[in-house]
């Protein structure tokens, strides 16, 4: 199947970086080698049944009780570039002795199957699918890894911009992780989505029609031979300019931008719209910086920092009484880092793509027992009951709850795109209704409890059924080999 996104994605024609690398834009190689392993063995022995995925989280990362979806068009795109070039074929023969006819099947394939999935911009809990995938087992399985990538790293992402989001509380937030993401185009994305109103990164910014957004480095300031000399040279190029503050002394700093920007203003009618603070004790220094632009008759002057933060120095600075105007969030938001205070490391959110059915040998359940990491059987439907007062996990062939809507929408069917996705502002908005609708025990940004999913009882009973079923067959071929 030749797949056209034509009309599908907001820009077709934008196309990541990362993926300029690839030969003839496959991203078949987009994987790890033992899902190629696997595929061969599973051809070589028949086992090629219809299959179905469930791509999900065990938890919520940095502490909290929700994620926000992100990663549905990276995944598209993922999927309309899965093909094996000659040149990767070639590759792959040279890499390990598979059977040539193996090498003939891969040349050919395509995702033909059905994907599931919650729209960009959903509020998610943990054990939900985000995705679900359905395909004959030898597609749906050798996607794991790209697509727990492009779902995985930007939800990661949204969700830690979302905490930023509600922490910075209708202050302005930028993301400035372009020289610290391990994705800079993902994390610009999902930073959006999640909540930041611009980007620093210039190529993002143009790719996706994002604001962009910047003040000045220190470098520039150093430069001159005065800092004085560095603001004007400033005031004269830029008609509206940020002025950096903590080059050498911030006060001092402040009070010639003072100097500088009432001069500009009247002489040029060049404008100062905002100072920054990227170090020292932001508190303290933001209030100075607010009291002495008040009594400069300069009010409108914003106030920006800057500097290591998370969610969580946010929210004590805005305690602290700090007249934040602006945060702008570098490494900790483009790699989704966690912090002490959440007891979270970060930097993944512990995706998993799990296998719960599989039709071949009569009985399609399947399950994984290994405790906190054990699977539910099924496939299954995502319900939301009551805005955010509970959701219901089923079966698909279960009747749907009333007054609930479901979160899964179709997004493939038989290998074709369905599903047309809204441009990027819609998606922004949508993320922002939801986390303002969202009760604030689940916003948190330590969550005292999990939130609610209530599993069907046919869900619970399948549970139960496969355990006995597998069971019986252990104990059985146990008898065989005693």
């Amino acid at each position: 199947m030749s797949v056209d996104l034509s009309g599908l994605l907001p820009d077709p024609d934008a196309q990541n970086q990362e993926r300029a690398i690839l030969s003839e834009r496959s991203t078949a190689l987009y994987t790890d080698l033992y899902h190629i392993d696997a595929a061969y063995i599973a051809w070589k022995s028949g086992q090629n049944g219809q299959a179905t995925f469930d791509l999900y989280t065990r938890k919520a990362p940095f502490g909290g009780a929700f994620m926000l979806v992100a990663g549905l068009e990276p995944t598209l795109e993922y999927l309309a570039d899965f093909r094996y070039t000659d040149e990767q074929i070639s590759y792959i023969r040279r890499l390990k002795h598979y059977e040539p006819e193996f090498l003939d099947v891969l040349a050919n394939l395509r995702f033909t199957g059905e994907i599931l999935a919650m729209p960009e911009g959903t509020i998610a809990f943990p054990n939900e699918p985000l995705l679900r995938v359905t395909a004959p087992f030898m597609e749906a399985l050798i996607l794991e890894s790209g697509l727990l990538r492009t779902v995985g790293i930007s939800t990661l992402i949204a969700t830690k911009a979302a905490r930023l989001f509600l922490a910075a509380d209708g202050r302005s937030l930028s993301d400035f992780s372009f020289r610290r993401a391990h994705n800079a185009f993902i994390a610009a994305r999902s930073s959006y989505i999640g909540g930041c109103d611009s980007t620093s990164f210039v190529a993002a910014a143009m790719q996706y029609n994002l604001p962009s957004a910047g003040t000045i480095p220190h470098a520039l300031v150093q430069a001159f031979p005065t800092e004085e000399a560095a603001f004007r040279a400033v005031a004269e190029a830029m008609p509206a300019y940020s002025l950096l503050l903590d080059t050498y002394d911030v006060k001092a700093a402040l009070e010639t931008a003072i100097r500088v920007g009432q001069e500009s203003q009247e002489r040029l009618g060049h404008a100062l719209v905002a100072v920054r603070l990227d170090s020292g004790d932001l508190a303290a220094d933001s209030k100075m910086c607010r009291a002495m632009l008040d009594e400069a008759g300069m009010s409108a002057v914003k106030v920006l920092v800057s500097g290591d933060l998370d969610e969580f120095r946010i929210t004590d600075l805005l305690a602290e009484g700090a007249p934040v105007d602006g945060f702008g969030v570098g490494g900790n938001l483009g790699v989704g880092l966690g912090s002490a205070a959440s007891g979270t490391v970060g930097g993944v959110i512990g995706a998993v793509y799990k296998l719960v059915w599989y039709e071949g040998d009569g009985f399609a359940a399947r399950i994984k027992l290994a405790g906190t990491k054990s699977t539910t059987p099924g496939r299954k439907a995502v319900y939301r009951a009551d805005r955010f007062d509970h959701d219901i996990l089923q079966l698909d062939d279960e009747p749907a709850p009333a007054g609930a809507r479901p979160l899964l929408e179709p997004v493939v069917e038989d290998g074709t795109f369905v599903a047309k996705l809204p441009p990027l502002p819609e998606i922004r908005q949508n993320a922002e209704d939801a986390l303002h609708a969202l009760p604030s025990p689940w916003t948190a940004l330590i969550a005292d409890a999990q939130y609610p999913v209530v599993e069907s009882a046919g869900l619970k009973a399948l549970r139960q059924e496969t355990i006995d079923h597998f069971t019986r067959l252990e104990e059985a071929e146990s008898a065989r080999n005693t």
